[in-house]
């Protein structure tokens, strides 16, 4: 066992993180129209400040109008600025829109309306998302309009569309991550999807990841196949549901993270073989943070009603909030179980486990005047 944890962090130390989006055309031939005669005419005009043109004559909040001051502080001249924000207004943009564009790409107040802004509107226009949509979602993440047209934003909504069935579902999961349109998905999506089908894993829990943890399909085809060896190295198999869950908790943990909890763990008295059993069961327990983990443990085994075995078996408890379930959930139990009011009493881990009606409507609702305020 401790071969495979040695291994698994030699492994940890090899691995390719998420690869940066490809360099896009200088922002001058988006965001500038170096050819405009206004512009090259400007100099002898008084400059305008941003924060009070945007206020003055667009309505901004001075919050929003000053954070896009910060980057841009003057403008020569308002005619493009003028003209790009009266297009968004056009298309559906509210101020709120406008405000979340202009406040996290400043820039856009200098681009050029038929180059930089049209042809990106129409694309999604074409694809079929109304004007609401396209204002919610590139609002979401303004960076979008850096993406070519034609060479970008067209084909990769087209891949997304043709895995998730729908325009709806290609605008959740773009809402979710608009990294989707940064990339050649046929690159990079596409190679990642096929090499989880060949492991055995659905087309349904794949689309269903896609929604949960959609970076996570952007990472380089060896990185995926370096983190499916890590968990293999686990001894995970293969055709248990939480494969996927685990590639992909593996795929955000750095070695220095995996260590941490490996150390955790152990002070807190479990083994190795321990550990690999927890993660085995239940992956998301390394991606809670070790102080939370250190306090569900330290708390359940002072309870006195688990002890670490259990704990192996039922690793699941360590995700459960320690002060909103864990603790009040105990205190209910433990007060029925002074007043002999309980008969067989579930374990923990299923108590743990019902909704709050549930756990109301069997164990807080029955025994109301018996139990403490």
């Amino acid at each position: 066992m401790k071969k495979r944890l040695m291994s698994l962090s030699f492994s940890l130390r090899s691995s390719v993180q998420l690869h940066r989006p490809p360099l896009y055309h200088s922002i001058s031939l988006l965001f500038y129209s170096s050819s405009n005669p206004k512009r090259s005419n400007s100099k002898s005009k008084p400059k305008v400040a941003v924060a009070e043109y945007l206020i003055n004559q667009h309505q901004f909040s001075p919050e929003a109008a000053l954070k896009a001051s910060s980057a841009i502080a003057f403008l020569q001249s308002t005619a493009e600025s003028d003209s790009v924000l009266s297009f968004l207004k056009e298309s559906g943009f509210s101020k709120t829109h406008l405000e979340e564009v202009v406040k996290r790409v400043p820039r856009i107040l200098r681009a050029n309306l038929d180059t930089a802004i049209k042809p990106k509107i129409k694309i999604l226009q074409d694809s079929g998302f109304s004007d609401s949509d396209i204002a919610d979602l590139i609002s979401s993440d303004p960076w979008i309009l850096r993406r070519s047209a034609d060479k970008g934003l067209g084909p990769a909504i087209l891949v997304l569309k043709n895995i998730l069935g729908s325009n709806a579902g290609v605008l959740k999961v773009l809402k979710l991550s608009a990294w989707y349109l940064k990339y050649d998905l046929e690159k990079t999506l596409m190679p990642n999807i096929e090499v989880l089908k060949s492991l055995g894993i659905s087309s349904s829990q794949i689309v269903k990841y896609i929604f949960l943890f959609p970076r996570f399909f952007l990472h380089k085809q060896e990185s995926i196949m370096g983190f499916v060896k890590r968990v293999d190295e686990m001894g995970f198999d293969r055709k248990s549901r939480m494969f996927l869950y685990a590639i992909r908790i593996m795929s955000s943990m750095t070695l220095e993270t995996w260590e941490l909890k490996v150390k955790l763990f152990q002070s807190l008295g479990f083994s190795e073989n321990d550990i690999l059993v927890v993660f085995r069961r239940a992956p998301q327990v390394f991606a809670t943070s070790e102080k939370k983990i250190k306090e569900a443990i330290e708390m359940l085994l002072s309870s006195g009603k688990v002890d670490i075995s259990f704990l192996v078996s039922h690793p699941e408890l360590l995700i459960c909030s320690v002060e909103h379930r864990l603790k009040p959930r105990l205190q209910v139990i433990e007060n029925l179980e002074k007043r002999n009011l309980l008969g067989k009493i579930p374990n923990l881990s299923t108590i743990c486990k019902y909704t709050e009606p549930k756990f109301a409507e069997k164990f807080v609702i029955p025994y109301a005047n018996e139990l403490d305020q």
